[in-house]
């Protein structure tokens, strides 16, 4: 297990200045591929997104993460939609368990593959076998506009008959009895209201695809409003990383900013060379935030937007256009996070 000294930035700093924490969990995203296409989805997930984790790149990161964290190291794997390969998350599962690398924490799924309580039996019990601790099924207005919510419920039913209702988290609980009127059948005004009220309800980050349609709902801001409201802490703070399929890491919930790659560098040491202040990119964005960015994104031709929900709408519309600008190739991607680029 790693100590906060062993950061290289962490080293720089006097004793009562905020530290780099120590990564104590990762998500694994098997796959961009999802059955549904949610307008709240961090990571642009859809049934055109493709990439699946291989499994040497997976019990990488996992072994990676119990060398920093020790025992408190806490995995999930999630997507895209990870039982749209259920041979492949096993095969995961069986390859930890064979190397004693500790349950998973949990698993994620929005539950579209819960066609009868046989087969939902037969997966649950395998994964409680494997080490699962947890599963967390997805239920809300955005994920109920492309799955039934019926194998939803019957998952969850079964769920907590077997793992006990505390090692079963669903998203919206109250969504599962169906009361809620769906965005789907209320044409698109009535979808965007029932989304807007669901984010006032429950907000959200405006990352990924949320930074598109949802975000232009919500928005109210000029980018000149945020331009006291640097990135450092939440740099700093998160406690966690996310792992797409192609080995690239990202902080907390931050999809689409790049750390690094496991597959050219091993988490452990990802984390002990990070220094927010060393690489351009991030640099900016910790010192003056996403606004330190748009002189830059103008001088290529960047148009504000009117209004902007939050920062992380102004950074992720940015960041889509500087995509597409191939400037900073090596901290803003893959592709699969971001809206195709037309």
């Amino acid at each position: 297990m790693f100590d906060l000294s062993d950061n290289v930035y962490n080293r720089s700093l006097a004793r009562d200045e905020p530290k780099f924490k120590l990564w104590r969990s990762a998500g694994l995203l098997l796959t961009y591929k999802c059955n549904a296409a949610c307008e709240f989805c961090y990571y642009h997930c859809s049934p055109e997104k493709g990439g699946l984790m291989s499994v040497e790149t997976c019990v990488t990161a996992w072994r990676s993460l119990r060398n920093l964290a020790g025992v408190a190291a806490k995995i999930h794997l999630t997507g895209g939609e990870p039982f749209l390969y259920w041979e492949h998350l096993t095969e995961i599962l069986t390859e930890g368990k064979r190397q004693g690398l500790g349950p998973v924490d949990l698993v994620e799924t929005n539950g579209f593959w819960a066609a009868n309580e046989t087969l939902v039996r037969d997966r649950l019990r395998i994964l409680l076998d494997l080490g699962v601790h947890r599963m967390k099924i997805s239920a809300d207005p955005f994920h109920q506009e492309y799955v039934d919510l019926r194998p939803v419920r019957l998952l969850a039913a079964v769920a907590k008959e077997l793992l006990g209702p505390g090692r079963v988290l669903v998203r919206w609980e109250e969504y599962l009895d169906g009361s809620q009127s769906r965005s789907a059948d209320r044409g698109a005004e009535g979808r965007d209201a029932i989304h807007v009220r669901a984010y006032h309800a429950r907000p959200f980050r405006f990352c990924g695809r949320a930074a598109g349609r949802l975000a232009d709902l919500l928005a109210s801001k000029p980018g000149e409003a945020f331009a006291n409201t640097d990135c450092l802490s939440d740099f700093l703070g998160a406690k966690g990383v996310h792992i797409d399929p192609y080995g690239n890491v990202f902080s907390g919930t931050c999809s689409g900013i790049i750390l690094g790659n496991i597959n050219n560098t091993p988490l452990e040491q990802i984390w002990t060379q990070f220094d927010p202040h060393a690489n351009a990119f991030i640099g900016m964005l910790c010192r003056r935030g996403p606004c330190g960015l748009l002189d830059e994104a103008e001088s290529l031709g960047y148009r504000r937007l009117d209004a902007y929900a939050d920062k992380c709408h102004l950074c992720t519309h940015l960041r889509q256009f500087l995509l597409a600008c191939a400037a900073a190739p090596h901290c803003i991607g893959p592709p699969d996070c971001y809206a195709p680029i037309s």
